[in-house]
């Protein structure tokens, strides 16, 4: 029962991450394209609230990766690992479970 809720927090955790980096990709985009303006208060809090969730996280990624010119591949980086992570979750979970560890 315990680890039941642990394992729900974790995945939970990372389903909100995954979608935080997914909205912050969506609205750089539309800020990029000139579909939101900044200058509107409410989307400058959306848009600052998603950068401070997701740039430690991009930052790190760029760190990493290769310089691609005007591209950034560090938010399709981080879906794939958060998505690894999510699957290693899910085995520790089925292997915890089948081989009588799991409480």
């Amino acid at each position: 029962m315990f680890l039941d809720v642990v394992f729900y927090l974790a995945g939970a955790v990372l389903d909100l991450l995954w979608w935080a980096v997914m909205l912050a990709v969506v609205v750089q985009l539309l800020v990029n394209f000139g579909v939101l303006d900044t200058r509107n208060r409410i989307v400058w809090m959306i848009a600052d609230f998603l950068y401070r969730v997701t740039e430690p996280l991009f930052g790190r990624v760029r760190r990493v990766l290769p310089n691609f010119g005007s591209i950034d591949l560090s938010p399709l980086v981080v879906l794939l690992l958060i998505t690894a992570c999510q699957m290693l979750l899910g085995a520790i979970r089925r292997s915890l479970f089948l081989n009588g560890m799991y409480f």
